[in-house]
């Protein structure tokens, strides 16, 4: 079943996280996965959400989403997101 992999970020170094972006897109593809939403205009429609920037990927199943976000490919990419931002990241199934 596919699976939406949900990103909230607070991007604490701009240029840093360029920089993670430019790696991080070959990585998602390699794994199936591709970018749905990629830190486009937000509007908040109920409660006091405040987003900085959300980003959206599709992968055709949980698993491997798992895959990806674990993978060796990855690992420098996200240790430099995690050292140019700060993110919330959950993983859902689709209908």
């Amino acid at each position: 079943m596919t699976a939406y992999v949900i990103v909230e970020i607070e991007v604490t170094d701009p240029v840093g996280y360029e920089e993670y972006k430019k790696l991080a897109g070959a990585t998602v593809e390699k794994y199936g996965g591709k970018y749905l939403v990629r830190g486009g205009k937000t509007e908040v429609l109920e409660g006091d959400w405040k987003p900085k920037r959300i980003v959206i990927l599709q992968f055709e199943s949980i698993e491997r989403a798992k895959e990806w976000l674990n993978c060796e490919d990855y690992r420098e990419p996200r240790k430099m997101r995690h050292q140019t931002a700060r993110t919330h990241m959950l993983v859902v199934e689709g209908v």
